[in-house]
Order: structure tokens, then sequence, then C-alpha cells
């Protein structure tokens, strides 16, 4: 129980809280009734003043054990406890990195980690890679292949099932491994797994390419109108996305009477300007 400075508005005595309620010490008088705890929600046994934990970190699927091992922790020793505890350190390293295929995973983790990083995804896409390489592994498609290629390439992945606008070149850039690695083990994964992966929407490239650009709003509002056009005239099935966005693009830029060029366009989206150009006749 504690007092508060607030005065009851009935007979203005002290107020006290209780639990969920505070209420006046003379009249009784109920004021609030909050229903939230905001104290801790967990009990410590050992030592509630100094020590309220009781839990680590969350489970994640982005680490081979999902976060459930633990770690000996660094200690100002001297001496023989110093080299003790050295010893029971990397002892306990081994126990946890038991067998080639976690070290194969702890090498993969951390590269996808990075990626993600880099490109500022989400956790979502980096929990749903991390898991595409574990089925990957138990598919046996990692056996003679790069792991570098397959981390990037479940990044690849798993951006595309979340619609989140990355070319392979833009992983590439990022990633250890070259574009042909990346294309060979999303061909397998794709082949072998069956993967959910569709062909992106050219609306998903359209913001990213006019941020880019250095362009205003209303050039991406015109370019969208033409992502509309061009998929109602039927220019967009068996093209790539990001070559649609960027001629779309060039064409509201034009439109509007703002100064840009269909090789500027084509490097963002890594297509070829002939590309552009072809997109952008059919167009008008």
């Amino acid at each position: 129980m504690s007092t508060t400075r607030d005065a009851c508005p009935e007979c203005d005595a002290q107020l006290t809280t209780a639990g969920d309620e505070t209420v006046c010490s003379e009249c009784g008088l109920v004021v609030r009734a909050d229903r939230i705890d905001h104290g801790p929600e967990w009990r410590s046994f050992d030592d509630d003043a100094t020590n309220p934990r009781r839990t680590g970190a969350p489970l994640t699927r982005a680490r081979h054990d999902r976060g459930l091992s633990t770690e000996i922790g660094h200690s100002r020793v001297k001496g023989r406890k110093r080299r003790q505890w050295a010893r029971l350190r990397r002892q306990h390293t081994r126990a946890r990195i038991s067998t080639k295929r976690e070290r194969n995973q702890v090498y993969a983790f951390t590269e996808i980690r990075r990626i993600t990083s880099a490109e500022s995804l989400g956790d979502r896409v980096r929990d749903h890679a991390c898991s595409l390489f574990k089925e990957a592994q138990d598919a046996d498609l990692i056996r003679g292949r790069s792991l570098e290629g397959f981390a990037a390439a479940t990044v690849y992945v798993a951006c595309r099932v979340a619609g989140v606008a990355r070319t392979r070149s833009e992983i590439v850039t990022t990633a250890k491994a070259d574009r042909a690695e990346l294309t060979t083990a999303f061909d397998a994964m794709n082949r072998e797994l069956g993967l959910p992966v569709g062909p992106i929407d050219p609306v998903e490239y359209v913001p990213r390419f006019v941020s880019q650009l250095g362009f205003e709003p209303v050039v991406e509002r015109r370019a969208r109108e033409y992502v509309e056009q061009a998929r109602d005239a039927g220019l967009i099935a068996g093209r790539n996305p990001g070559g649609v966005a960027a001629a779309c693009v060039y064409a509201a830029a034009e439109e509007l009477g703002v100064p840009c060029t269909q090789a500027r366009v084509a490097d963002l989206a890594d297509v070829t300007p002939v590309t552009i150009r072809n997109t952008y006749s059919e167009l008008d």
C-alpha cells in the first residue's frame, strides 16, 4: 500500500493505493480502478530487491539452438581461477557446437543476420531465412555447395515471400557469395523444396527508386499510376518487375519535366537501358 499526493474529490482527504485501486482513506471513495498491474510479472525467491530477473533472452530462430544455451561470463579472477574459467569456457563452447551440422548453422545464421542488418530487413525476414536454411539442410541440399550462397539465397527467398523488393544484385552486393552461387542455391531450393515464391509487384520497387533518385512524391504517385496502366495493358507478366518499375518512374519523370536518364534508372533496377526504353515505348 502506498500514499499519493492527490486529494479526495469528496472530502479532500489523502488517497491510498492498494493493488489496482486508489481509494480515499477517510470516506472510502474509489477514485481509480486500474486493472493493469504495472509491476514485474515475475517473482525472485533469491533476492527481490537487487535481482528480479527470472528469464533470459527470448527464443529466436536466428540461432542454431534458438537461444537456449547458456554462456560462461567473464569475471575478475586471477591466477589459477582465471585459467580454470578459460578452460571451462572453451569446453563449454565446444560442447555447445558439437557437430559439423551445428557449426554450419552457426556460420550461415551469422551471415544471414549480417545481410539482413546491412539491408535493413526486419526480424521476420531474418527468421524465415534461417528456417529455410534448416529446411535445406534437412533436404541435404547443402552438401557440395557454398554456405555463403545458401545464406544469400535464403535471404532473397524470404524477401520474395514477404513481398520486400530486393534484387539479386542488391543481395549479392552485401553477401559474401557471388551471383552464380546465389542462383545455384536458389534453383536447388526452388526445385527440391517447392518455394512459394511469385513475382514481386513492381509497385513495391517504386518508392525505393524514387527515394534513391531524390524525386518528389508527385513523381511516385504518377509512377504508381503508370504501373497500374502497365498491368491493365498486360505489360507486367513475364518481365522483370524492377525493370517495369524503373520504366514507370522514368515515364513519370519525363511527363512531369524532372531531369532523368534511362541509364540512371536502369542502373538502379539492374537492367539495361534497352529494357527501360522498350517498356517506356509500350507505355506510350
